[in-house]
């Protein structure tokens, strides 16, 4: 039962790193499974039994996620913006009691310093949701006629869309949208699941996905070390982030024009947002 729950978060959690604005570390965070995944990774081989099969039903729920829900989740985002990003909006919102339990109550909790932390992990979110209007538009990015540079460069961006998937709040999928590489990504796994140029197509995956595991390992100790040293105030940080993607999600939906309001759409939103709520709070117990 356990390996079956830890699917269905890491499949949450691939969602999220398919949709632009959505954060697959705050879904981690509040599934109740971020710490445990940043300390497996981060010590991988110090208990490789425990920490492998731990990892694995979750790494399966990220694949199946992203391999069968690539075509639906574009479909679904594009059109039906509101009930899909208030779904996730209720993820996030189910699972901010649980996190602000984290620190209410301790001492340290009342630093001004601590409020200092919240607001910029917020504004930055903010703006991270606001980049395209601020720095218009990212990068064009084509996968055809590759040569070693462009290896490279992919093998990197990997590394820093890894880093961003795994930081609360920040979206791994909107960093590659900005870097020109989100799009490209996503239709290399769409030709994948259609079996199209296999080859190439799988040395590019082969490649971005080296790059996102030496990422994941790298933040993961930066990460496990903020919390160890200065646990309240990178919880902050984390809240900052979390709470910020609240609003930051249907920001970035809305500035992808073209949204159309409806009775309809705002009603099944809600129920939609409902269910998110309960999802998150439930499995965030488990």
């Amino acid at each position: 039962m356990k390996n079956i729950i830890l699917v269905i978060k890491g499949f949450i959690m691939g969602i999220a790193n398919i949709i632009p604005g959505v954060s697959g570390g705050t879904l981690a965070l509040i599934l109740g499974i971020y710490e445990e995944f940043i300390g497996a990774i981060s010590h991988f081989f110090s208990n490789f039994k425990k920490n492998i099969s731990f990892l694995i039903p979750i790494v399966i729920g990220m694949g199946l996620a992203i391999v069968s829900l690539s075509n639906v989740i574009d479909y679904s985002y594009k059109n039906f913006p509101i009930p899909t990003c208030l779904f996730f909006v209720g993820l996030v919102l189910g699972g901010i009691p649980m996190l602000a339990n984290k620190v209410k109550g301790k001492k340290e909790s009342k630093s001004v310093s601590n409020y200092f932390i919240f607001l910029a992990t917020f504004l930055l979110v903010i703006v991270m949701a606001l980049s395209d209007f601020i720095f218009g538009e990212g990068l064009k990015v084509s996968f055809s006629n590759m040569n070693l540079i462009s290896y490279i460069l992919l093998f990197l961006v990997g590394v820093v869309a890894a880093a961003t998937m795994v930081i609360p709040g920040v979206s791994g999928s909107l960093v590659l949208m900005l870097l020109g590489y989100y799009y490209p990504v996503i239709g290399v796994i769409k030709a994948l699941t259609k079996f199209k140029n296999l080859g190439e197509n799988l040395v590019i995956v082969g490649i971005f996905g080296v790059g996102v595991l030496v990422g994941i390992v790298l933040i993961s100790k930066l990460i496990e070390f903020l919390f160890k040293k200065y646990e309240v105030k990178t919880y902050f940080g984390v809240l900052g982030f979390i709470v910020a993607s609240v609003i930051a999600i249907p920001l970035s939906t809305l500035l992808e024009g073209g949204v159309v309001f409806s009775f309809l759409q705002i009603l099944i939103g809600l129920i939609f947002a409902t269910l998110g709520v309960g999802i998150s709070y439930k499995l965030g117990e488990k």
